[in-house]
């Protein structure tokens, strides 16, 4: 724990060097470094004055065994011994909001997501899974008060999608769904199932930070841009015009196609949104080693050939495989209910982390 109070007093001293520089005439009057310093501050705040409240009570637990070394009536020993019992429950809690409070932000965590569904191993069945995961996640997010958009959809011809991409904004979105990427496993009888065997399929779900021309800046002339007609099957506003849009990014290859929107002006939007948010994904997923590696640790590394969690309908049975837990309330997830999952990765992810500061 040495190492782990040593980075705090770094902090501390951290805090104390803003508060002179921001007092400074010529920093003063650097609006943009005053802001950046002043922002710099406010996130260190917490942090400094929970570890000098935890200093003020390690002081006074040592003022109290000091006193109980002397020669104390009953009634004051009991005194002293019981607000000792107290000051230590409360440093333990306090020891345990720093580490808390000194784990590494993820950057995104404030950030609106797109959420990206397909269809994959299974055929008509994996369609009708991703349509159901779609719904999932719609409820879930209206439980938690974000609105859902749907920019693009790939409908099949039994009701489900072969894609669906859903922009999903509201406070703190992708601290929570970003554990969502991977592969999604149902087992249960299809409803073209005849015989009533149990199938297997898969649905894959992708999780993008939305991101803002200050996340990264694409240059046009790395991507090019080619209209057509809309397409495929139960599409809607298919017209004869060339509305739909493609747009590749040159230097990864990444394309995004959009047909759903009602104009060719409104699919370039959407697909320059949801090109953005890619990009910015595919260059934070190479750049950033070290976030990875955290976050591979402690609940996967976001691939979506990574099998996450199984859904077993016969059995009413959901399995999470990266932190082993396992609910039998399937039923209530598919309508929603996702929290208890959720918060059960964001402390394994925690801990992990926890474990890392602690220890490193």
């Amino acid at each position: 724990m040495d190492k782990f109070f040593d980075k705090l007093q770094a902090v501390a001293d951290r805090y104390e060097e803003l508060g002179e520089l921001l007092s400074d005439p010529e920093v003063i009057s650097d609006s943009q470094r005053f802001m950046k310093l002043s922002k710099e501050m406010g996130n260190l705040r917490e942090t400094v004055e929970t570890y000098n409240h935890y200093k003020e009570v390690t002081e006074q637990i040592a003022e109290n065994d000091e006193l109980l070394r002397e020669k104390l009536d009953d009634e004051m020993n009991a005194m002293v011994k019981d607000d000792l019992k107290n000051l230590n429950t409360e440093k333990d809690q306090l020891e345990h909001d720093l580490t808390l409070l000194m784990l590494p932000k993820d950057p995104n965590d404030d950030k609106n997501i797109i959420m990206e569904i397909h269809g994959a191993a299974g055929g008509d069945e994996a369609s009708l899974f991703a349509a159901d995961l779609f719904n999932m996640y719609e409820k879930y997010a209206e439980r938690q008060g974000w609105s859902v958009e749907v920019a693009d959809r790939n409908e099949t011809e039994v009701g489900g999608f072969k894609e669906i991409v859903l922009i999903i904004s509201g406070d703190k979105v992708y601290s929570k769904l970003k554990y969502e990427s991977g592969a999604h496993r149902v087992q249960r009888v299809p409803v073209t199932e005849s015989a009533g065997r149990v199938h297997t399929s898969t649905a894959t779900v992708g999780v993008m930070p939305e991101a803002q021309d200050v996340d990264i800046d694409l240059d046009p002339k790395d991507i090019r841009t080619d209209v057509f007609r809309s397409s495929g099957a139960g599409g809607q506003h298919i017209n004869k015009t060339s509305s739909a849009v493609r747009m590749t990014h040159l230097p990864t290859g990444i394309v995004v196609s959009m047909q759903d929107q009602r104009s060719q002006q409104q699919n370039r939007a959407k697909a320059m949104e949801i090109l953005r948010a890619r990009v910015y994904d595919y260059y934070q997923s190479r750049e950033q080693n070290e976030y990875n590696a955290e976050r591979k640790s402690a609940v996967g590394t976001g691939d979506r050939s990574e099998r996450i969690r199984t859904y077993n309908f016969p059995q009413n049975r959901v399995t999470d495989h990266r932190i082993g837990l396992t609910l039998n309330k399937l039923d209530r997830v598919m309508n929603g209910e996702l929290d208890e999952i959720i918060d059960a990765l964001v402390l394994a992810d925690q801990t992990k982390k926890m474990e890392q500061l602690t220890n490193g």
